[in-house]
């Protein structure tokens, strides 16, 4: 059955209600209710029904309960190598290796470290924001310039890697939507990413040459004048109240948190191969990510009971909480595969590729999905969120044109990055803020400034791009 414009209220519902409500759960629940209810002759108890069915449908397909298990067990990755004081024997040894004697070299460090520890975003800005706080302060460089960087190097990082949780998310969405090779599309959307490759380059100005103006110079100004903070400002909290110590009794070794991260990225293209019978373009993203982090939990596991920092029964319960501590990420991510299930039943990214087919054309439209998936993280302050609305409607329309979907799923990674770092009530831009311990406005303000800059660089480049592909 053909629904014509009908098919495109649920994800309008989606977007409407995020931006409105900032409720990125309820938003994407509310268009799966309404996709069913119009498949259901618009009865909505039965669409409520169906909607319910279809969800739990969607755990049933194994390459979608991979890609949940394994956000899942990197929140127990996380908790781990917290608990058995890798994190914090690896910022120990930075701060012991003396290797920052100047501003300079401290704002590189920052820029160094966001890249490395690229696991998990609140993660990276927590162990950059630690080591390089007391050296900031020490050498008269802006709390704000440390969470600009620190913010700037930890998203976009994270995005340009399939081996961790948005990497895994991205897969699960592509697969979902029907992409022959989701892998392969991801990666051929990293140097496409436009956004979060011009907001590394502008860090790495920023942290190579100094590079500051607007808000961030007066910061700056103020800060080499022996003003950690504006009178009147506060820091938004103390930063090692969101970081868990170690557990009693547990080493401080940098290996701890080094050796299972670098195993699993290592294994993740051998796990392709394995699993592609010898083809890594014919792998299984899904089974390979989740087989990659688990070595890195196995891995991180056994070297904490060889060291006997903790037991069995203590190692169980930190993995849990810290499997528990995404359960609102898994939760984004199975509505988002279920709004892309009653999406296709409806023919919304078919008919929405006829609609502007004609009437818009792909150097219009990758700038188009850009600027519409900014305004959604930027309303809701959720990437995730903006990825599971916008890449049910990107990918099939895409396919749709017949056109390559490497663009479309870049251009929707890029405005969620871009809405996210400038939104105040994005979780990176608050955790940059308390891992910093500077104001929280004043990051907000200092930053928007890069941010756009990188945003507009990223809107030129797809349009170029649309009129090439």
């Amino acid at each position: 059955m053909n629904y014509g414009l009908v098919s495109v209220l649920p994800p309008l519902l989606a977007i409407g209600l995020a931006i409105w409500s900032r409720q990125v759960l309820l938003s994407l629940a509310a268009g799966i209710w309404l996709g069913y209810t119009i498949l259901a002759n618009w009865n909505p108890l039965a669409g409520l029904a169906d909607a319910t069915n279809g969800a739990i449908a969607v755990l049933g397909d194994a390459g979608n309960g991979r890609v949940i298990i394994f956000t899942f067990m990197i929140g127990a990755l996380i908790a781990t190598v917290q608990a058995n004081g890798g994190m914090a024997g690896f910022v120990r040894w930075i701060e012991e290796a003396r290797w920052v004697t100047d501003g300079r070299r401290s704002r590189i460090m920052a820029w160094i470290v966001g890249l490395v520890i690229f696991i998990e975003s609140n993660l990276t800005i927590l162990v950059a924001g630690s080591v390089s706080r007391p050296l900031f302060d020490r050498f008269k460089v802006s709390r704000e310039k440390l969470a600009y960087i620190i913010d700037s190097t930890s998203a976009p990082v994270c995005i340009l890697i399939p081996v961790n949780a948005w990497g895994a998310m991205v897969l699960g969405i592509l697969a979902a939507e029907g992409v022959e090779n989701p892998i392969g599309v991801f990666v051929g959307s990293i140097p496409l990413n436009f956004y979060a490759l011009a907001a590394l380059v502008l860090a790495a100005a920023v942290a190579f040459r100094g590079w500051e103006w607007g808000p961030m110079k007066k910061a700056g100004d103020r800060t080499r004048g022996g003003e950690l903070m504006w009178e009147g400002s506060t820091a938004f909290a103390d930063p090692d109240e969101i970081g868990p110590p170690p557990e009693e009794g547990a080493r401080l070794r940098p290996v701890n948190m080094l050796l299972p991260i670098v195993l699993m990225v290592v294994a993740m293209p051998v796990f392709m191969i394995i699993t592609g019978g010898g083809s890594m373009a014919e792998g299984s993203g899904s089974t390979s990510v989740l087989w990659a982090v688990m070595l890195g939990l196995a891995v991180a596991w056994a070297m904490t009971l060889a060291q006997r920092g903790m037991s069995l029964d203590q190692l169980s319960r930190i993995g849990l909480k810290g499997a528990g501590g995404l359960t609102a990420m898994a939760v984004v991510l199975w509505l988002a595969l279920s709004l892309g299930d009653v999406t296709r039943a409806l023919g919304t990214g078919a008919y929405v590729a006829g609609a502007v087919g004609d009437a818009v054309t792909p150097a219009a439209l990758l700038p188009l999905l850009f600027v519409v998936s900014s305004a959604i993280a930027f309303a809701t302050g959720s990437s995730w969120g903006t990825f599971a609305i916008m890449l049910p409607l990107g990918v099939p329309l895409a396919f749709g044109l017949d056109l390559p979907s490497a663009p479309f799923v870049a251009a929707v990674l890029s405005g969620g990055i871009f809405g996210d770092h400038c939104s105040p009530i994005s979780d990176t831009t608050i955790i940059s803020s308390l891992a910093s311990a500077t104001d929280h406005i004043e990051h907000v303000r200092t930053q928007i400034p890069y941010a756009v800059v990188a945003g507009g660089v990223a809107a030129v480049a797809f349009a170029v791009t649309g009129a090439f592909i």
